[in-house]
């Protein structure tokens, strides 16, 4: 890595000497040629005008031959004299008989046009170069012919010192150049080192540089940066500390499984659950084995929702509850609740539960028997007598109810009643609930309907006017039930549902009857309080949504009291329902409806003789049909209760 970096930098220097070395040889050594040679040239130039004055004046004292040798050898070049001709009359080294014509020549051509000529060539005879200078005077023109062979011998000796120099210099600068890459590459080295250590997770290596350029700038901001990764990594690893200290005191077990299926983390209580321990980053099969589990963890990580289960092969004789969450980067973890100690105290109550009312049927039987014997046989004059048997018949009734509500109750929570699922009519169904109770609704002066939206009604349609005198009119929705799926329900347990709830509505839905439409429902206080779902009914508690009449029924008929089934088809299933127009339930108390003894309204239910346990029965029915059960009220605006079975 340093020598990589070192000869690449010593290798760029090495380019950039080389280059500055070779232009200034060329440069300076061209510069010092072509002024050599400009200078010859003037001084030869000076030297020919000179000799032409001569010729001009002295031709008359002296011949031209003599001239020429003379000024020849003054001024160490060779002298030529032609006649406007171009024909030599004297020449200081040759003949001029043997000479041919000059008139031609580049530099006598200019002088005998009136001008100074010069030019550079190579000889012919001698095979040197001259500098030839002509300048013309009266009857002709004269030359000097200067060898540059001595102009050569000199250039090429200062070309070789140059180059000696540029040599020098260039070794100078590449020593220069290899120190300052040796120095480069250090601190680069040192900056990789660095790099590489908080790669590996030392965040505390620091560069420590000191210089201001741009490297010391680069180490500067890696310093910077280890240092702030060192600080969110400190941060991190406290959080994870943080998490597994708070997952550890959990008494849940928890385990993280990988997208691939290998486990990433577990706590403690998931270690001390199996007996080989949680095997960390090996497949989850080995440690757990529960087919359930698996199936829940492998459905959260390929959803991405939350899914639950109940495990009961993960440790024998234990049941388990496991939710299991998709994590963001793939994969899930999964939490794992004993359920096994709720499960035996729940036992234990319905057990206490279900034998404590066993235990008192028969007394409390006995009680009622003899309270009516007694009433029966007191004479009418024993008013306070009476009064007493009277007030003991209703209370002992009362708690034969109750013990009958919780024996059924206990009986479906802990799965002893079974029940006899079979596709049934959702028409049958209502048409049961209907005629077991048109009777007693009309002593009530209540009118029992059914009525039914199709899947494309929207809920603000007003359902069309109903005689409530004609039940077997096709206005109350029979063709439009015949049309919905089987659904899957025991007939007996359905009918108690639709017992309780239409009973509740009996109690506490029917008092504003003619009111809730006339009054627009600003005496549903006064006539029935809270209590159009109490859940303290013998039957139920009813509850439901504040638009339920726009909703599941139309309002205009309300001024003669009525209480409404219908159905309606939702996805996979039939949702029934059970609307009454009283006084509505305030929306604080729906979450708690379906809690056992539950009371929105206590004087009033227990006046009526509820129990408190009606609509805990219903929860707990559709629930074992795989269905549900919820209320819609409003206050003011009636009930409705809504139950689903799915469909066969």
């Amino acid at each position: 890595m340093r020598n990589r970096i070192f000869f690449k930098l010593l290798a760029a220097f090495l380019v950039v000497i080389l280059a500055a070395a070779v232009i200034f040889d060329v440069m300076v050594g061209g510069a010092w040629q072509a002024s050599l040679r400009s200078e010859i040239e003037r001084s030869l130039t000076q030297k020919t005008q000179l000799l032409a004055h001569r010729v001009e004046t002295d031709r008359s004292g002296h011949s031209l031959a003599d001239i020429a040798a003379q000024e020849g050898q003054a001024a160490g070049a060779r002298v030529t004299i032609i006649d406007p001709t171009g024909k030599v009359l004297a020449d200081s080294e040759a003949d001029p008989a043997t000479m041919e014509n000059h008139a031609a020549r580049p530099e006598f051509a200019a002088a005998l046009s009136g001008r100074t000529g010069s030019d550079e060539r190579r000889s012919a005879s001698l095979g040197i170069p001259f500098l030839y200078v002509a300048v013309p005077f009266p009857g002709g023109a004269v030359r000097l012919a200067y060898p540059l062979s001595d102009v050569e011998a000199v250039s090429a000796q200062v070309r070789r010192r140059l180059a000696l120099a540029s040599a020098l210099v260039f070794f100078l600068a590449l020593l220069v150049a290899a120190v300052a890459a040796h120095w480069s590459a250090r601190r680069l080295e040192r900056i990789v080192d660095v790099a590489a250590r908080i790669a590996e997770g030392d965040l505390q290596a620091r560069i420590r540089e000191t210089s201001q350029d741009e490297v010391g700038r680069v180490a500067a901001a890696i310093d910077v940066t280890a240092r702030h990764v060192e600080e969110s990594f400190a941060a991190v690893r406290s959080s994870q500390r943080q998490l597994e200290t708070l997952l550890n005191s959990m008494q849940d077990a928890v385990i993280a499984v990988s997208a691939d299926g290998h486990v990433q983390w577990a706590n403690q209580p998931m270690d001390q659950l199996v007996p080989q321990g949680a095997r960390l980053q090996q497949p989850v099969e080995e440690t757990i084995r529960d087919p359930d589990f698996l199936a829940t963890v492998k459905e959260a990580t390929t959803t991405h929702e939350v899914k639950t289960a109940r495990a009961t092969s993960i440790v024998p004789g234990r049941a388990f509850d496991v939710t299991a969450a998709p994590l963001p980067d793939g994969g899930a973890v999964a939490v794992l609740r004993d359920l096994t100690e709720t499960e035996r105290v729940e036992k234990t109550r319905r057990d206490f539960i279900a034998n404590v009312s066993h235990e008192l049927r028969t007394p409390l039987t006995s009680i009622q028997g003899y309270a009516e014997t007694l009433l029966d046989s007191t004479p009418e004059n024993t008013a306070p007598t009476r009064e007493f048997l009277e007030i003991i018949r209703k209370n002992s009734s009362r708690m034969s109810r109750l013990t009958e509500d919780l024996l059924t109750l206990a009986r479906v929570e802990s799965g002893e009643t079974r029940f006899e699922m079979e596709p049934v009519p959702p028409a049958e169904l209502l048409h049961d609930a209907e005629e077991s109770f048109r009777e007693i609704a009309r002593t009530h002066g209540i009118d029992l309907q059914i009525q039914h939206l199709q899947k494309d009604d929207s809920p603000d349609k007003k359902s069309p006017k109903r005689d409530p005198r004609n039940h077997d009119s096709p206005q109350n929705g029979d063709s439009a039930v015949q049309n919905l799926h089987l659904v899957l329900a025991d007939r007996e347990a359905i009918h108690q549902v639709f017992s309780n709830l239409i009973d509740n509505s009996l109690k506490y839905g029917s008092n504003l009857g003619s009111n809730s439409a006339s009054n627009s429902g600003s005496n549903s206080g006064s006539n029935s309080g809270s209590g159009s779902a109490s859940g303290s009914g013998s039957g139920s508690a009813s509850g439901s949504a504040s638009g339920s009449a726009s909703k599941y029924g139309s309002n205009d008929g309300a001024s003669g009291g009525r209480i409404i089934l219908g159905a309606r088809a939702v996805p996979h299933a039939v949702e029934f329902f059970v609307q009454d127009f009283g006084a509505g339930i305030a929306s604080e108390h729906l979450p708690r409806l379906f809690e056992r003894f539950y009371r929105v309204d206590k004087a009033r239910s227990r006046e009526s003789g509820g129990t408190g346990l009606g609509l805990a029965i219903a929860k707990h029915i559709m629930l074992a049909h795989g269905g549900s059960i919820r209320a819609e009220s409003e206050l003011a605006h009636g009930s409705t209760f809504l139950f689903t079975l799915p469909t066969a």
